[in-house]
């Protein structure tokens, strides 16, 4: 019987780049946010405070990040439409600390595993998830 389950993680060199591609999507919306490339265990690894970004993002954006990483790399934005029609999910998982169910919280996956996540705050949730989305998808397309 095995007594330990291994996990890959999220290197610091992947976090800065994905943190770096989401950053340059923000710019390019013209919105400045936080940032936050989380390990599997939901630490962060890279955080991005972006010039003149609301600095309650800041642990929005980790919220997110550990959202995704402590729901076996779920998205922030399909909370709502998984709890929505039960009145007791609404209720209580909400009431969960630093569980957000909003856009910006994407899992960053590398050969089928989840190795870390991306969340970002500072725009409307649509932007957010954008931003996050893109740089997700920046390691990706690095493997």
């Amino acid at each position: 019987m095995a007594h330990t389950i291994p996990m890959n993680s999220i290197s610091l060199d992947a976090a800065q780049l994905v943190a770096g591609v989401a950053m340059a999507a923000a710019r390019q919306m013209g919105c400045a946010m936080q940032i936050c490339v989380a390990d599997p265990s939901g630490e962060p690894v890279v955080t991005l405070r972006m010039d003149g970004s609301p600095r309650l993002s800041a642990d929005i954006a980790r919220n997110k990040a550990y959202s995704v990483t402590s729901f076996n790399g779920m998205p922030t934005h399909v909370w709502w439409s998984a709890i929505e029609h039960d009145p007791s999910l609404v209720h209580g998982i909400t009431q969960t600390p630093r569980l957000t169910i909003f856009g910006g919280g994407i899992p960053i996956h590398v050969d089928g595993q989840l190795v870390g996540a991306i969340g970002v705050s500072g725009g409307s949730a649509e932007q957010d998830q954008a931003v996050a989305e893109a740089g997700a998808a920046a390691l990706s397309q690095t493997d």
